[in-house]
């Protein structure tokens, strides 16, 4: 038999067979037990009977006038006789016998003492010199039928006794596991960014050092995740200010030289350090997004945030380049500013980069909480869809930027349980690119509705 493979459906159905059993091996052994003493009992019922029966057969076959006379005691009552004998002379005559004495149960007489037939058990005994003997008969059915009785009282219990008892052992072996389920579900509530360590005080001894190996492998996990960030914030901060005099260097080359070919080749300087410094600040937005506390203890209107970050980027594009839409009440959500901006402006520039000129890029802000940013452009297949959002990955080949923007988005949404969902082509178009990411709110603060400062246009 295969056993479950949950360790509360073992325990229970081990302990309630090896329950079972033992109560089965014990009820069988107390019945072997009194069995045996069930027959001394009636062994001593029947040697009493017949000694006691004996002194009052010798008196009255003594007292009669005839010899070998057969006499028959009748019953004074209708009754269940279990005990019949004879009494018999010397030549084997019977001088008496019960009402209910069966002459065909009773072998000849050979000696005193005990004896079994296919039927009866027996007992003889004789007096003055052996010519008066005494017969007594019991029916082994009777003995069989009594163990029976004592078998069926024994093992009956065992309907009502071993199904309570099995409820009791999977009531307490629930209740002793109760530990080891609040462990297994604060384990399976975690996202993949979670390594705080696991509370594990409650667990029997014989699982805490699981507990504490995971903890000690959550806490070596988190010290190096923490490692990478630390380094690639540090280095990307690091590089800001040798990129910026690198990149004055070269703008002061293309001024000052007056050879064609010396200017380009400075404007190209001047562009790859341009796009090593964006990829720096993506880096910093990266570390930001995987280790930095994201969600505050309060709320605040999401609508300030995206008005500042699109009149931003809008001031580096052409007039008309990016269509905002914000409701009338405010936004609330207890997201931090500063990584809503870092959202808002990966979604825009995103869409900036790799939208067409022709059609403006949608900036919509809805009043339950959606960012939506659509722009124009060829479909992306869904394979393509499904890796945008892993690191250093781009639409094509050709395609420039960092490969870090949409991963950023993702990781913040994951880390803050906020939706991210990534269509193409647009609704209603067979065209474009659409980003959707739904605000967290807070349980408590903040409702879209509620007044406060108007920043739609």
């Amino acid at each position: 038999m295969r056993l479950p493979r949950s360790l509360q459906a073992r325990l229970g159905l081990s302990l309630s067979i090896l329950l079972t059993v033992l109560w089965i091996a014990a009820a069988s052994v107390t019945a072997l037990i009194l069995r045996g003493e069930m027959d001394e009992v009636f062994d001593s019922a029947l040697q009493e009977t017949a000694q006691r029966l004996l002194p009052l057969a010798v008196l009255d076959i003594v007292d009669r006038e005839e010899d070998g006379v057969t006499q028959r005691l009748g019953a004074i009552r209708a009754h269940d006789e279990f005990f019949t004998y004879i009494v018999r002379d010397a030549e084997g005559r019977i001088l008496l016998q019960s009402h209910a004495a069966d002459l065909a149960a009773f072998p000849s007489y050979d000696r005193p003492g005990f004896r079994r037939t296919a039927t009866h058990r027996l007992y003889s005994e004789e007096a003055l010199q052996g010519t008066i003997r005494i017969t007594v008969a019991e029916p082994l059915d009777y003995r069989a039928s009594v163990a029976r009785e004592i078998q069926m009282g024994l093992g009956l219990p065992l309907l009502i006794v071993v199904p309570l008892a099995m409820l009791t052992i999977a009531l307490t072996v629930r209740a002793s596991l109760a530990p080891l389920r609040r462990f297994r579900a604060s384990l399976e509530a975690r996202n993949a960014r979670d390594l705080s360590p696991v509370p594990g005080e409650d667990l029997p001894s014989e699982l805490t050092p699981v507990a504490v190996t995971l903890n000690q492998l959550l806490d070596r996990l988190m010290a190096t995740f923490d490692a990478e960030r630390s380094f690639a914030a540090n280095a990307a901060h690091e590089l800001r200010t040798p990129l910026a005099g690198a990149i004055a260097q070269a703008q002061r080359l293309q001024s000052e030289t007056l050879e064609p070919a010396a200017s380009a080749r400075a404007a190209s300087i001047e562009a790859t350090l341009k796009r090593l410094t964006r990829l720096s600040e993506r880096l910093m937005q990266l570390a930001r997004a995987e280790g930095g506390q994201l969600r505050l203890d309060k709320t605040a209107d999401m609508r300030i945030v995206t008005r500042i970050v699109v009149d931003d980027i809008a001031q580096t594009v052409s007039p008309g380049r990016i269509a905002l839409t914000l409701p009338q009440t405010p936004v609330m959500s207890d997201l931090d500013p500063d990584a809503f901006g870092i959202v808002c402006r990966n979604l825009v520039d995103n869409a900036v980069r790799h939208g067409s000129d022709a059609t403006p890029v949608e900036v919509i802000l809805t009043p339950d909480g959606k960012l939506v940013v659509a722009n124009d452009g060829p479909v992306l297949p869904p394979e393509t869809l499904d890796r945008l959002t892993a690191r250093f990955e781009r639409a094509g080949a050709s395609t420039e930027g960092s490969g870090l923007g949409l991963a950023i988005v993702a990781a913040i949404a994951d880390r803050t349980g906020s939706s991210l969902v990534l269509t193409s082509p647009r609704p209603g178009s067979d065209s474009g690119f659409v980003a959707r990411l739904t605000l967290p709110s807070h349980p408590s603060e903040g409702k879209a509705g509620s007044p406060g400062l108007d920043v739609s246009r």
